[in-house]
């Protein structure tokens, strides 16, 4: 009697796998879909309810990837009439937002190709002078003007892990030992934190702004720069607290600088980053979208001799799943608003919540509460966004409250955890050097949970008031 093979053995159980999650999916659907439900919801509510439960069930157990399940919820709007007509349905496409994301992506590609993001990173590693400490808040501290050349977390981590492993390499420090473990802790949950604290920082940002609307640029940054930037400090903090015996390690070899001239297209993607940075900045004078200076730097980046990048060039490296996964998204959370599933979630959140209604903070506690438990099932934080920020938004319009705080509150508990390796992208490009463990990789995201929720309460409610957007306008 033969036994079958290893491998043989791991794609059964991966059919299996994948059949009993398809299998959920569609169960989860045509009972959504068929079921009487609670409250007033319409039959276009019901229909939309069914194609999100289709598409958060895809986007928790990933069995396919992020931009199908968003088409697919998409195709399923038209067919079922979950939307009014196809329009609707693709209405995330036409959605501005969604061309900034192409633009600043587009940005980053130009950033990167033309060198100036590896620059950068070797500039800022040569401070540590052989100092583990210094290259740790060195590290720490680059994230922030990292982000303005490369928005994308991905894009930043794929610059900054070789140039850190080469340190490591220099200094003979294994990447297992805890200051390593250090390295990758930082770079795959604190970095993310420079990101949003940026509307232009990447996809978490451009979707939140997208779903709340009316944002600008520099009153994202006004809001969020505060909590978000504490969050990353302290998460420092710990980090450097969590692995403290590994910064007594003495590097064998300090690691030697390059020196090298700058190079033409060095200086035009320099020169094309600050001009689109100061229109972002002086939003407040133009009033122009962040798009437009967006697409802007996209097509300066094109231009030839005046870019460094070719068409071809942006047609094969563009993160094109990226957009496509953003529009859709965007598409299914407007149809969960104008179908009255959002308005009707929200009810059934405020009828639970029962006696903290009549408190803006407890209503707060409350909302963080239920997103960190579906961020815990939920990987994909565009999903995520997309799921919450409507139903945040409808809950605070039902109550009488700023939605705004409410909205940002979601994103806040949301975006500040990591609680697997393979969430998102760049979490598997930085965990997959496999030097830190899942438990590791849990136990930092539910700290880094506590923490926003402290954060979010102590610094980031009381900063809004005074700026303006108070929970209780």
């Amino acid at each position: 009697m033969h036994s079958q093979p290893a491998s043989s053995t791991k794609t059964s159980r991966s059919d299996r796998r994948a059949a009993i999650q398809t299998a959920t999916a569609v169960g989860v659907f045509l009972l959504l879909l068929l079921a009487p439900l609670p409250g007033n919801l319409p039959p276009q509510g019901q229909r939309v309810l069914a194609v999100v439960g289709l598409a958060v069930v895809l986007w928790v157990t990933e069995l396919v990837p992020n931009a199908v399940t968003g088409l697919l919820a998409v195709v399923l709007l038209a067919l079922t009439g979950g939307a009014k007509d196809v329009n609707a349905a693709i209405s995330g496409f036409a959605s501005p937002t969604s061309y900034f994301l192409i633009g600043i992506l587009g940005l980053g590609l130009g950033v990167t190709r033309s060198g100036l993001a590896g620059r950068v990173a070797r500039w800022a590693t040569s401070w540590a002078k052989g100092s583990p400490r210094l290259l740790y808040w060195q590290m720490l501290l680059s994230y922030v003007p990292m982000t303005l050349l490369l928005p994308s977390a991905t894009t930043r981590s794929s610059i900054q892990i070789p140039v850190y492993d080469r340190v490591l390499d220099q200094w003979g420090v294994a990447q297992t030992h805890p200051f390593g473990k250090a390295v990758t802790q930082s770079l795959g949950s604190l970095n993310r934190l420079a990101s949003t604290a940026l509307l232009t920082g990447g996809t978490s940002p451009v979707v939140a702004a997208g779903l709340l609307g009316g944002i600008g640029w520099g009153r994202w940054f006004l809001l969020l720069a505060l909590p978000y930037y504490a969050m990353m400090v302290i998460g420092g903090v710990a980090l450097y607290l969590w692995y403290r015996k590994g910064f007594s390690v003495v590097p064998q070899q300090a690691a030697q600088a390059e020196v090298r001239p700058w190079t033409g297209a060095e200086l035009r993607a320099t020169a094309i980053a600050l001009l689109t940075a100061g229109l972002w900045f002086t939003d407040s004078l133009h009033h122009l979208h962040p798009a437009v200076p967006a697409l802007l730097a996209l097509v300066l980046m094109l231009l030839p001799k005046v870019g460094v990048l070719t068409w071809r060039e942006l047609e094969r490296d563009m993160s094109w799943s990226t957009f496509v996964t953003l529009a859709t998204s965007l598409s299914l959370a407007n149809a969960m608003v104008e179908s009255g599933v959002a308005a009707w979630m929200a009810g059934g959140m405020k009828a639970v919540a029962g006696p903290v209604t009549s408190s803006p903070i407890g209503v707060l506690i409350a909302l963080t509460l239920v997103c960190l438990g579906i961020r815990l099932f939920i990987p994909s934080i565009v999903g995520y966004l997309a799921f919450v920020i409507p139903v945040a938004v409808s809950l605070a319009h039902a109550l009488g409250y700023n939605p705004l705080p409410y909205g940002l509150a979601a994103l806040i508990i949301g975006d500040s955890v990591v609680f697997y390796p393979a969430a998102g992208t760049s979490g598997v490009l930085v965990y997959a050097r496999g030097n830190v463990t899942g438990i590791e990789v849990f136990r930092l995201a539910l700290l880094m949970a506590v923490m926003a929720f402290l954060i979010l309460l102590a610094i980031a409610v009381p900063w809004w008031a005074l700026m303006g957007e108070p929970l209780r306008p």
